[in-house]
């Protein structure tokens, strides 16, 4: 059964391969969405998948991939919309 998350990484999350380090993390774990950098600094990312794969890559964000420091995390559950894949957003 899927579910879905939406996190938002505060900190130093911007230009330290957060987004590309969680894509490949996502991608590894079989889990589809989307991440973007926002205007107030912070990333946003949307996790669909198996309920433990989606777990792990939150607490992978909550780490801070890389070398980024994030603060706080920000999850929200939602219902899944059947994400096909994972992407990068501008």
């Amino acid at each position: 059964m899927a579910v879905r998350r939406r996190v938002r990484a505060h900190g130093r999350v911007q230009g330290v391969f957060f987004r590309d380090s969680t894509r490949e993390e996502a991608q590894r774990r079989g889990v589809t969405g989307w991440v973007r950098n926002t205007q107030d600094g912070s990333v946003e990312a949307v996790f669909e998948g198996a309920s433990d794969d989606v777990e792990a890559l939150v607490w992978f964000v909550r780490s801070g991939p890389g070398s980024a420091d994030v603060d706080r995390l920000d999850v929200d559950e939602e219902e899944p919309e059947g994400l096909r894949r994972f992407e990068v957003r501008s």
